[in-house]
C-alpha cells in the first residue's frame, strides 16, 4: 500500500433509534480499512459518531417524554456499546451537540452569510421530516418523497438559503475532471443525473416555532440550522478546522467518506459545494456502499426484519460476524442476509477450512514434534506450489483493499486455505510420521504453519480477535503482525514453541427446514417438466435502443428487435451495464411473458441474467453470430 496518510469517516448516526446492520456493516468496513492501513504504516484516522439535532431526534424524544438532549444521551450510548463490542477503533467519536462542533459550524454560517452566500426568503414547498428536506411538486413520487416513500407536508415560511445553485457547473466539471471523486462509477452517473436539472439553493434554517432543537443561527436567533448543513461539517470540525490548522491540513482532505447509497445526493452535492463556498479542498473519494436486504426485501422496522447486531454477536461471535458482512457484500452492491446464507459461509468458510487447518496444523506440530516449530528442509516442487500460492493470494489481497474490493480479497485468502488443506492431503503427514520420515514432517509442517501465519496477518484486521488466537498458537507474539512479512515466506523462527490448538470456530448445527427472514417456512418450488419448460419462449434480440427510467436507480428501458418485431423492454440492469454499451449488442429474452408496468413503463419482455461472484449481473448473449428472432433450444 502507497498511501503515507489515511483519513477515513463514517457517516455519523441518528440517535432516534438503537443502532442496526446498516451502522455496523459501515463502521466495521472503516475499521478494516483503517486497520489495514495502520497495519502498513499510513498515519490513519478513524472518525465516526452521532447526529443528533433535527426533527426526527426531538420527535423521538417528545414520544419518550424527554428532553432532545437527554434523549441523545440516551441513544448515543448504544452506539458506543456496540462499536466497543464490535472491536472497533475509532480514533475519535464527535456529537455534534458538543461545543467544539457547534462553534465551528456557526462561524461557517456567519463567514458564508457575511459574504452574501446565505439570503432570507419565502419558501413555500413540500417537507419529508424522515429525511429532513424540501421538495417540490414535480419531485414528488406518486404524492410521496422521492427518496424514501413516506408522506410529506405542506409548508410554506421564511428561511434562511444557501446559494447553491450558482455552483452547479462548477461541480459537473468537478466531478467529470475527477472519476475518483465519486464511487462506484454508477454513483458517480447517478449524482451526475441529478445535476441534469436545475439546482436549486438549499434552504438552511428551520424556524424555532417549527423545530427548536439545533445549532442557533448566529445571524438570527428565531432559527436554527438545517440538520444535514450542520452534521456535514463533522468531517472538518472533528479535526481541527478553525481551531488547530497543522492537525488540520495533516489529516484533510479525507481519504475515504463511507456513505450509504440512500445519503448520496446529499454527500455528493451539498458537501462538496459547501466546502468549495467555504474554500476548503475537496475529500478525495465519496465511497458509496449498497443496503442490506433481507432475502430479497429491503429491511425495514415496519417489516419487523431488521438484524440486531448484538443478537448476532451473541449468537456467533463478533469475529464472524464481521467476517460475514465484509466478505458477503461486494462494496457498491446491495447484499443479502439470511440466517441460511450466515452459517453456510461461516461453515465453509471459517469452521471447515480456516479452523481445521489450524485444527491439524497445531496437533501435528504438537503430537510429532513436540509442540516445537520445526526446521524445513528443501523445498520440493508441491511446497514451492503452496508458497506461491499463498503469496500470490496476500498480494491479491492488499491489492483488493485498495480497490475497494475487500470481498475479493477475502476470497483469495480462503483459496489459499484450500490450498493449504490439498496441501495437507497430498502430503499426508501422519504417514510421514509413522515410517519415520520425520525430515520430510518438518518440512510439510512447517510450510503449513508458515501460510497460516500469512493468511491469519491479512485476515487479522477482519477478525483481530480470532486471528490473534490463531497466531499465539503457532508461536507468534501478541500484537499485529508486521508490514513486511506479509508477502515474504519463512517468517516462522523454527524451535518456537506452539500452543494446544483451538476451537476457533465450533461448526454450526445445520437447519433442518430452510426458513425465510422472518422464520417462516418457505413454500417449496415444485420441479417443472419438460412439456412445461417447452412453454417458455427464448428469442435472440438486437439492442436498438437503451435509456435509464427516471427516478430508478436499477432500471433501463431498452427498445429491442426480435425478428423484425419492435418491443420494448424494461431491466434491472442499470447498476451493471451503461445504456450505451448496449447499444447494437445481442441478448437473449423471454418472448411470450405477459405485458407488465414497471415504474410506469410498459414492458414485454424479459433479459436473461446470470450473477457473477462479485455480485454482477452478467447478460447472457449469443456465442456467435445468430440474426435477431433466432430461437433458443
Amino acid at each position: 500500500m502507497k498511501r503515507t496518510k489515511f483519513y477515513i469517516t463514517t457517516p455519523i448516526y441518528y440517535v432516534n433509534d438503537k443502532p442496526h446492520i446498516g451502522h455496523a456493516y459501515t463502521t466495521i468496513l472503516a475499521d478494516v480499512l483503517a486497520r489495514f492501513h495502520r497495519l502498513f504504516g499510513a498515519d490513519t484516522w478513524f472518525l465516526t459518531g452521532t447526529d443528533e439535532h433535527g426533527q426526527k431526534v426531538q420527535r423521538a424524544a417528545e414520544q419518550a417524554s424527554m428532553t432532545p438532549q437527554q434523549q441523545a444521551d440516551t441513544t448515543v450510548v448504544r452506539f458506543q456499546e456496540l462499536w466497543n463490542r464490535l472491536g472497533i477503533t475509532h480514533d475519535d467519536f464527535i456529537r455534534t451537540t458538543e461545543a467544539r462542533h457547534t462553534q465551528v459550524v456557526q462561524e461557517i454560517l456567519k463567514d458564508l452569510y457575511d459574504r452574501d452566500e446565505i439570503y432570507r426568503a419565502e419558501y413555500d414547498g413540500w417537507y419529508c421530516v424522515s429525511d429532513e428536506r424540501f421538495f417540490t411538486e414535480k419531485d414528488l413520487v406518486e404524492g410521496n418523497c422521492p427518496e424514501c416513500g413516506r408522506g410529506v407536508e405542506k409548508v410554506r415560511e421564511a428561511n434562511y438559503f444557501f446559494r447553491m445553485g450558482k455552483y452547479q457547473e462548477w461541480l459537473i466539471q468537478y466531478i467529470e475532471q475527477h472519476p475518483q471523486f465519486i464511487q462506484p462509477d454508477f454513483r458517480r452517473n447517478e449524482t451526475l443525473g441529478f445535476l441534469r436539472k436545475p439546482l436549486q439553493d438549499l434552504c438552511i434554517s428551520r424556524p424555532k416555532s417549527r423545530l427548536s432543537w439545533g445549532i442557533e443561527l448566529p445571524f438570527d436567533t428565531e432559527f436554527v440550522t438545517y440538520v444535514w448543513f450542520d452534521a456535514l461539517v463533522n468531517y472538518i470540525s472533528a479535526i481541527g478546522y478553525r481551531r488547530d490548522e497543522a492537525r488540520f491540513n495533516r489529516l484533510w482532505p479525507a481519504t475515504y467518506h463511507l456513505i450509504g447509497k440512500d445519503i448520496l445526493t446529499t454527500h455528493t452535492v451539498y458537501w462538496p459545494i459547501m466546502l468549495k463556498a467555504a474554500g476548503v479542498a475537496m475529500p478525495e473519494t465519496i465511497f458509496a456502499h449498497g443496503w442490506w436486504l433481507s432475502g430479497q426485501t429491503k429491511m425495514s422496522k415496519s417489516l419487523g426484519n431488521v438484524v440486531n447486531p448484538m443478537d448476532m454477536i451473541d449468537r456467533y461471535g463478533v469475529d464472524a460476524f464481521r467476517y460475514f458482512l465484509m466478505a458477503e457484500m461486494s462494496l457498491g452492491q446491495d447484499a443479502s442476509f439470511t440466517p441460511e446464507g450466515f452459517e453456510a459461509r461461516y461453515n465453509s468458510d471459517l469452521a471447515n477450512d480456516l479452523g481445521n487447518l489450524l485444527s491439524r496444523v497445531a496437533k501435528m506440530i504438537e503430537t510429532h514434534l513436540g509442540r516445537k516449530l520445526p526446521a524445513p528442509g528443501e523445498l520440493q516442487d508441491v511446497d514451492i506450489a503452496l508458497r506461491d500460492s499463498v503469496i500470490s493470494a496476500a498480494h491479491e489481497t492488499i491489492a483488493a483493499v485498495e480497490r475497494m474490493r475487500l470481498d475479493q480479497g477475502l476470497a483469495a485468502l480462503v483459496g489459499a486455505v484450500g490450498e493449504a488443506n490439498r496441501y495437507i492431503e497430498k502430503n499426508q503427514p501422519w504417514t510421514l510420521a509413522k515410517k519415520g520420515d520425520i525430515a520430510r514432517l518438518q518440512t510439510v509442517m512447517y510450510c503449513s504453519a508458515e501460510a497460516l501465519r500469512i493468511i491469519s496477518g491479512l485476515l487479522y484486521p477482519v477478525m483481530p480477535l480470532k486471528m490473534a488466537e490463531l497466531r499465539k498458537t503457532i508461536g507468534l507474539p501478541d500484537g499485529p503482525p508486521s508490514k513486511e512479512q506479509f508477502t515474504a515466506w519463512g517468517g516462522l523462527i523454527p524451535g518456537t514453541e506452539t500452543a494446544p490448538a483451538p476451537i476457533l470456530f465450533p461448526k454450526l448445527q445445520e437447519r433442518k427446514e430452510p426458513t425465510t427472514a422472518d422464520g417462516a417456512k418457505p413454500t417449496e418450488k415444485p420441479a417443472r417438466t419438460f412439456e412445461e419448460f417447452k412453454k417458455v419462449e427464448l428469442r435472440v434480440a438486437k439492442v436498438l435502443e437503451a435509456e435509464r427510467v427516471p427516478k430508478s436507480e436499477k432500471l433501463l428501458k431498452l427498445q429491442v428487435d426480435i425478428g423484425g418485431e419492435r418491443r420494448q423492454i424494461v431491466a434491472g440492469i442499470a447498476q451493471h451495464h451503461r445504456p450505451e454499451d448496449l447499444v447494437g449488442t445481442m441478448v437473449v429474452v423471454v418472448a411470450n411473458l405477459a405485458p407488465a408496468k414497471l415504474m410506469g413503463q410498459e414492458s414485454r419482455g424479459m433479459l436473461l441474467a446470470a450473477s457473477d461472484q462479485s455480485g454482477a449481473l452478467v447478460l447472457i448473449r449469443p456465442a456467435g453470430e445468430i440474426e435477431s428472432g433466432a430461437t433458443v433450444k
